[in-house]
Formats: C-alpha cells, sequence, structure tokens
C-alpha cells in the first residue's frame, strides 16, 4: 500500500493480451473454466474465465486504495474466424456476459472508471484483429450499453478504445464511422535520439485524426513498455530505460495525447515494481518526479545543441513557474542549459524565494544498467516502514547554468521563470 500513495490519482489497468479469451461468472455463465495452454489458442492458451470471487476481491482493493480502475472487456464474444482470413474475427460483439458484470458491478457500488474493448485488435492485429468499421460499431455497441446503465453521467465509467498499434488509414476509418522484449539491441535504441524520434510522427498523425474526425475525444496511450513481450532483460528494469520512458511522457504530451498508461506496474521485465520484492525499480522514481513537478499545461521548447539532449517543458505543478525535463543519453558530453527568461520576477537573485530546485537522476556507480537511482547523488531505496524516501531538491542561484552530466536526467524547477502560458 504505500507503493501506491505518492501516485494520486493512481490508474490500474486490468487487461492484455489474454483479456480476449476471458469470460465472466456472471449472469448465464454459471461454469468458470481455468485458462489452460493451448498449442491452438490465441496467444497459445485455451480460453478462461474470471471468477465472481476473484472480481470482488480485484474490486474491494482497488477501491480501498482510491485508485481508478481500467477493465479491459474481450471483444471476441460473439464473432468466428473469416473463412478468408484466420486472425480477422467477424460478426457483432456480444454484450450480454458484459452486461451481467456491469449489473452486478453496480449493484455492489464498485467504482470502474473505465472499460476498454479489446486489446490490440487494430489495424494488423496482434494475433486477431478486427474491421475499423466493425470496431466502431461494436465500441458504439458498449457506449450505449455503458450509457443505459449507469445513470448518472458524472459517475458514468468511460468507454477506451481500440488499445493497439496505429494504423493511419484504419484509426481514420473507425473515427470516421464512430461519429519486442528480446531485441538484443534494445539498450543502443533507448540511448538512440534518432531511433526515439521516429515514434513522434504516429502520435502526431493520431493527434491530427482525432482533431479533424472527433475533437471532443482525446489520445490515449493505453499499453507501452517500450519492448513486446514483457521487455527488455537488464534494460528495462534499469536506469537506462529512463531514456526512453521519460522521453515518452514528455513527447505524448506535447502532441496533446491525455492519458500515458506504463506497462506495467507488476509483471515482467517492465515492471515499475520488482516483480518479487515489489521494490520500486528506477522508471517509478522518475514517473513520481514526472508526477509531482509536470503540470497539464505544456510549453513550446527547443534548444541549439545536439540530439543527444532531449527537452520538454510544461507549467509546473508546483505552482509558479515552470518544470523543465533534461535528458542527457551522450555518454561523454556535459551540457550546461542556460533557461532564458526576459520577463523575471522583482526577487533579487540568490534569495532563498527565487533559488532554483534541480532534481539530478544518474545511475549508481555509472552503470546504466543499474538498478539503483540516484537522487542528486544519494541512492533512492524505500524507509524501514517501506514509505517512498524524501525526494529533495539541490537549491542553486538561478542565474547559474543548469549543469547536465553524461547519461543523466534532470528535473528543473524554476518558480521566478515567467511564462504568460502559466499565469
Amino acid at each position: 500500500m504505500p507503493l501506491r500513495v505518492p501516485f494520486n490519482p493512481l490508474r490500474i489497468r486490468l487487461g492484455g493480451s489474454l483479456e480476449d479469451q476471458i469470460v465472466y461468472q456472471f449472469g448465464e455463465q454459471e461454469k468458470c473454466p481455468v485458462m489452460e495452454k493451448q498449442s491452438d489458442g490465441l496467444f497459445g492458451f485455451s480460453k478462461g474465465c474470471l471468477p465472481r470471487k476473484r472480481w470482488d476481491e480485484v474490486n474491494e482493493f482497488l477501491n480501498k486504495t482510491g485508485a481508478k480502475f481500467t477493465f479491459g472487456l474481450n471483444a471476441l464474444i460473439g464473432k468466428e474466424n473469416s473463412k478468408e482470413d484466420k486472425e480477422n474475427w467477424v460478426g457483432d460483439w456480444d454484450p450480454t456476459n458484459a452486461l451481467s458484470l456491469m449489473e452486478y458491478s453496480i449493484s455492489k457500488g464498485y467504482k470502474i472508471d473505465s472499460y476498454e474493448l479489446g486489446n490490440e485488435l487494430c489495424s494488423g492485429g496482434v494475433a486477431a484483429k478486427i474491421d475499423s468499421v466493425q470496431y466502431a460499431k461494436d465500441i458504439t455497441q458498449l457506449r450505449n450499453l455503458v450509457n443505459m446503465l449507469y445513470q448518472n453521467a458524472n459517475t458514468r465509467p468511460k468507454v477506451l478504445g481500440p488499445a493497439g498499434f496505429y494504423s493511419k488509414e484504419w484509426f481514420d476509418s473507425f473515427l470516421e464511422n464512430v461519429g519486442h522484449g528480446n531485441d538484443k539491441d534494445l539498450i543502443n535504441k533507448i540511448q538512440d535520439p534518432y531511433y526515439l524520434s521516429k515514434v513522434a510522427q504516429t502520435f502526431k498523425d493520431v493527434s491530427e485524426s482525432v482533431n479533424v474526425f472527433t475533437p471532443r475525444a482525446g489520445a490515449w496511450v493505453g499499453e507501452s513498455g517500450g519492448a513486446y513481450n514483457s521487455g527488455g532483460k537488464d534494460v528495462s528494469n534499469t536506469f537506462v530505460d529512463g531514456f526512453w520512458y521519460l522521453d515518452q511522457l514528455g513527447m505524448t504530451a506535447a502532441f496533446n495525447h491525455k492519458v500515458y498508461c506504463r506497462q506495467a506496474l507488476i509483471g515482467g521485465n517492465y515492471a515499475m515494481l520488482n516483480t518479487t520484492t515489489f521494490i520500486p525499480n528506477p522508471d517509478y522514481y522518475g514517473a513520481l518526479l514526472w508526477h509531482r513537478l509536470m503540470g497539464r499545461n505544456v510549453l513550446s521548447v527547443s534548444h541549439e545543441g545536439s540530439s543527444f539532449l532531449r527537452v520538454y517543458g510544461h507549467c509546473s505543478k508546483k505552482g509558479h513557474g515552470i518544470t523543465v525535463l533534461l535528458i542527457n543519453m551522450s555518454n561523454s558530453t556535459t551540457f550546461r542549459v542556460s533557461l532564458v527568461n526576459d520577463m523575471n520576477t522583482d526577487k533579487e537573485v540568490g534569495s532563498s524565494d527565487a533559488m532554483r530546485e534541480e532534481y539530478h537522476l544518474t545511475p549508481k556507480d555509472g552503470n546504466i544498467q543499474s538498478e539503483v537511482v540516484l537522487l542528486n547523488g544519494t541512492p533512492l531505496k524505500l524507509t524501514q516502514s517501506l514509505d517512498i524516501p524524501e525526494m529533495n531538491p539541490k537549491l542553486v542561484d538561478p542565474s547559474s547554468t543548469v549543469k547536465v552530466k553524461p547519461h543523466s536526467i534532470v528535473f528543473v524547477y524554476s518558480k521566478s521563470f515567467h511564462a504568460p502560458a502559466c499565469s
């Protein structure tokens, strides 16, 4: 529980590759078969069932923590394989089982923040796919179902989808109709600014598609772990992954994506918490600083230096001023960055109120594959009571440059920096 407290609000998504083979022990679904390995099944597994007791346990836990709960629904119920293409599933979605689950949840007072229809079924899919027009029809049916069952619009769960890979043609059609982890080169890709920038066009295209066809909708990244199939061993759970992860947070925010869901809290190499000990991995602390310092309003920032220095700026979540994120992917170059502002405050440079806050994240012993991250030179470790440690900044004269060492990540909070967008 202590690990959950610092992230407020916290969103937990229950779903993934196997969700489209799961039925729920509600309504007419009395039998509840256990999922087993099956060579000819989707992802090598048979169909399975979510027991009523387990659903109760999950909701009771999440409701106690106050976490926002996103649940992935089986989108293949009622469908069958196409004779022309076995990976293509045709027919209308059958909402009967989902309706029974929702009715039960309402009767128990469970707070579901959002329902997501299907996992990775859009575009080319992974093991299964649905045509864009058909998916638009299915998710419209889900939206109508949710609107019917949840009468209060203020507490009504959101309807999310599709969760999967982006293809402009598929998404344009959908929006119009709806009114990998064993990569041996992964560690090098994470440090390559040119490689990381490739996805920018996708985020840009998604944002444009939404704005053109459904301006009231919002783009989400529903699941992203950096490397397919449980993440990269000794990479996704170490300091170096922060180059990719925090860059993604900055980039998606810049392209007006509303939510970014990290895969995963627990499980696989890309887990935010060590799967055995539940001790936070480095990305947990990076996410926590982002959560505490980066506000909702995104600023347009740029620099004239090397492409190995990534820069993102937001109005600060702490109040007045701005927060800048600096990511140095170079293994040898130290950058000195000046935050230029011609509209300074009336506070004297060097006074305690005007001091700049800096949070320097570096790997233990300079090893970018370390599972221990240092904040301003001090290892971030849980306290004896398993609480998150204090994450105090270094106070710096705001007239000085920001020194960004090789292979480091720096959050800079400048209270005295006046940005009109943050007024």
